[in-house]
């Protein structure tokens, strides 16, 4: 299978405003001519061609006919509300929170997700062990003001709770116009509700400075997301720290949820050499295209340490393992994420698409992101009461352990 890269994008879905999709998925967009739902229904009554052979729909049938015959209200059954809930409950028996059918009014919402054009209250969120969780607060937005962290748990949003909740449902239900308010109710040992306000997400993508400690000068280079800015802005960086007398080097992707595959890709180049494995794409028939750097390699210069944590994902976790598997830098924190996979969105003609996961990124080394994220060398905890109390500050020195050790490691 070809992709158009241009069109392909990481998202963890989001409840921001941005310039990108958000880390998780990979998108394709692809445009087909099913039918809509009444002829779908007609093809299958009439056993058309491309039917499975192997699936007997007569129970399916049964229970449509068992409801339209004996069902107290059945006057008000909509049919295209039937067919849409058939194909809902398939797709969620799959068990995978990134493969989603979109009515059409969802699936229009969805486009303004991926195209940037709402508000949000600045956090990317995901499924964990099944529940709505938070995937990283966004820097110098409402949810990071409020103090939300990643890993804490999104019990309700408003007053509908999250149980059982699609990830894209719970992005729709988030975002809305800059300005009003959504309050969520968050559980991390204690469960309280927080109302927040909405508004434009403005992402910082790339910062560093000079940190200096026993006489070593250490850039400490901080990337916040993936997004269309972060090539120039990390060229910029990048090109600073080479004419500084930084002589060690610390990158940073904490809390940071992905963004651009091309990105990824990009910025590993300013590490690896040319036509190094950046990243490999799997797909269910064992197909593999693999992702390969085309830069020079100009920060390998630096002994590097790497940070992560459970807000990296996808674009982070792909920069994390190809930096580890081809140059051995050490990564520290915590373990990231987990989220590595390729969506495809497939658009029907009346108006609805589903979203289908169809392959899977892996390190170079073969590793599956999805099914294992990536592992810290050195693990470093930050107790959630630590942050609570205000104890620890990210990216302050002396005050955040994983940054101290990556310091002291550097020495």
């Amino acid at each position: 299978m070809q992709f158009n890269r241009k069109l392909l994008i990481i998202a963890i879905i989001v409840s921001l405003t941005a310039g990108f999709g958000g880390g998780i998925l990979f998108i394709q967009y692809k445009t087909t001519g099913t039918a809509d739902a009444t002829d779908f229904i007609k093809q299958l009554i009439n056993q058309e061609a491309n039917q499975p052979d192997n699936v007997d729909f007569s129970l399916f049938w049964d229970a449509w006919n068992t409801l339209n015959k004996k069902y107290v209200n059945r006057n008000k059954i909509n049919t295209q509300d039937l067919v849409y809930g058939a194909i809902k409950g398939m797709v969620n028996s799959l068990g995978d929170p990134y493969t989603v059918f979109f009515e059409p009014e969802n699936s229009k919402k969805f486009q303004e997700v991926i195209s940037g054009a709402f508000g949000g209250v600045g956090i990317e969120i995901g499924k964990r062990n099944d529940i709505l969780t938070v995937i990283a607060p966004i820097k110098d937005t409402p949810a990071f003001r409020a103090g939300i962290k990643n890993g804490d748990k999104i019990i309700k949003i408003d007053s509908k709770s999250t149980a059982d909740m699609a990830v894209d449902e719970a992005v729709n239900l988030i975002r809305g116009k800059p300005g009003t308010k959504v309050t969520l109710t968050i559980s991390n040992g204690d469960t309280k509700p927080i109302e927040l306000t909405r508004e434009t997400i403005k992402i910082p993508t790339v910062e560093w400075i000079m940190l200096e400690k026993n006489s070593k000068h250490i850039a400490y280079l901080q990337i916040f997301a993936f997004n269309q800015n972060v090539d120039s802005e990390f060229k910029k960086s990048a090109e600073e720290i080479l004419k500084s007398d930084a002589d060690r080097l610390i990158v940073d992707l904490r809390n940071n949820p992905g963004g651009l595959l091309d990105s990824a890709i990009n910025l590993a180049g300013w590490f690896l050499n040319r036509n190094k494995t950046v990243t490999i794409e799997e797909f269910a028939d064992g197909t593999r295209n693999q992702f390969t750097s085309d830069g020079n390699g100009a920060l390998k210069i630096y002994p590097t340490v790497l940070l992560i944590n459970g807000g990296s994902a996808s674009a982070s976790e792909i920069l994390a393992g190809a930096l580890h598997d081809n140059l051995g830098i050490k990564l520290v924190g915590e373990k990231s994420f987990g989220k590595g996979s390729v969506q495809e969105l497939e658009k029907f003609s009346d108006g609805s698409s589903l979203k289908v996961t169809i392959a899977k990124w892996l390190t170079p080394s073969g590793i599956s992101i999805s099914e294992k994220g990536i592992e810290p060398d050195v693990k470093v905890e930050i107790p959630s009461k630590d942050m609570e109390e205000n104890k620890i500050e990210i990216g302050i020195p002396d005050k955040d352990p994983q940054l101290d050790k990556a310091i002291d490691m550097l020495k």
